[in-house]
């Protein structure tokens, strides 16, 4: 916890910490049904946020399968990724695993990764078509990217409950996860209610020292989220209720609200700081418009509906639909993650691209390499 806290709230680090625990609870039951193919090499692209989440993800189960795992930690937070695999790294061996995590340039990087069975980049797209045109035509590529996670707070929502939901869905770990969501929209006929609790609810939140288990919102690890944020709430200062405040020399953006009437070619950024952007709706059907619109269907991921009747799953456009649940309700481990928007995620092999919700074993089946692996005891 010592080490997960540098770079993520104590509350977050928690959270990680017991879901990468269930993470390898489920490894033996997600073999057995998904029944990966051998790889000789996997090279991993190291996020730079839920750093222990992912080396499990990416690391430690696929190890079980994997002749040797390859792993680069993002330079943003390297020191802190080195930790966690000096701690895990030792255990790892000791049953036969092989992870080797290195501190090396990206350029040497992509020559490990040319030379490796399947790659897993987590990053931004344009990025991914960078490594991807490193490749072998033949090589497995799993990127995962992003998306606005839009919630959607219908008509009938109780409204205890959504308040309490929104603020978790936004402010996990300061708001520094792809999982967070970057617009909710909000019902006219409760769009002044909302509002109004959760104005009263950021304004008691305050930015606070990471490592205290109270804190929900601490300084941000990345300077460049701190100016999009500061650049973002200049341009639409008139839309702000709450907060709004930025200091980029101690990377604090204050917990914000902001209020947009309905506008159906607004597209969020991923603010990747404590943002809360609401915006109101009349009909289900500018949602379901909004979702199929060219830039919502490339970053399709997630969209939560809670007291909507107009609005049901398992899609709308590229988009998952998670009915009275937010990401980090539905995100599993051992199981598919994301949409279908080729921005959130995709698969490529062979000269085909996939826009999919990916989960490593499953692909490792699918590309079919050596003998079948049966999971270990």
């Amino acid at each position: 916890m010592s080490v997960l806290t540098r770079v993520a709230t104590h509350q977050a680090a928690r959270d990680e910490f017991f879901r990468s625990l269930r993470v390898l609870a489920g490894a033996p039951w997600e073999l057995s049904r998904t029944v990966p193919g051998r790889l000789g090499r996997l090279a991993t692209f190291l996020p730079s946020n839920n750093l222990l989440y992912s080396y499990v993800l990416f690391g430690v189960v696929p190890s079980l399968y994997t002749d040797r795992v390859l792993i680069r930690p993002s330079a943003r937070v390297a020191e802190t990724a080195m930790a966690v695999h000096e701690i895990l790294g030792p255990a790892v061996r000791e049953w036969g695993g092989n992870i080797d995590m290195r501190r090396v340039s990206q350029r040497e990087f992509l020559d490990e990764c040319a030379l490796s069975d399947a790659v897993v980049f987590t990053g931004q797209p344009d990025n991914a078509e960078h490594v991807a045109r490193r490749l072998p035509r033949e090589s497995l590529l799993l990127s995962f990217g992003s998306g606005p996670n839009p919630v959607v707070l219908g008509p009938d929502s109780d409204l205890d409950t959504v308040c309490r939901t929104v603020l978790d869905a936004r402010l996990y770990n300061s708001g520094q996860d792809c999982l967070c969501s970057d617009i909710v929209f909000v019902h006219r006929s409760i769009a002044h209610e909302v509002t109004s609790r959760l104005a009263d609810s950021l304004r008691t939140v305050a930015v606070a020292d990471r490592r205290d288990p109270r804190t929900r919102v601490s300084a941000l690890v990345y300077p460049d989220a701190v100016a999009d944020a500061d650049s973002f709430l200049t341009e639409h200062r008139e839309f702000v209720v709450v907060g709004g405040g930025t200091d980029v020399a101690r990377n604090i953006v204050e917990p914000t609200l902001l209020h947009m009437p309905w506008n159906g070619s607004f597209h969020p950024p991923e603010f990747f700081s404590p943002v809360l952007l609401t915006m109101e709706y009349e009909d289900p059907a500018q949602i379901v418009e909004w979702l199929h619109t060219p830039e919502e269907r490339e970053r399709g991921m997630y969209v939560s509906t809670f007291g909507e009747p107009g609005l049901s799953g398992p899609r709308i456009a590229t988009s998952t639909v998670c009915e009275n649940q937010i990401t980090f309700d539905v995100e599993d481990g051992n199981r598919p993650f994301g949409g279908h928007g080729p921005r959130a995620g995709n698969v490529r092999r062979s000269g085909e691209i996939q826009a999919r919700p990916l989960l490593l074993s499953a692909e490792a089946a699918r590309a079919g390499r050596g003998p079948v692996v049966r999971p270990r005891p």
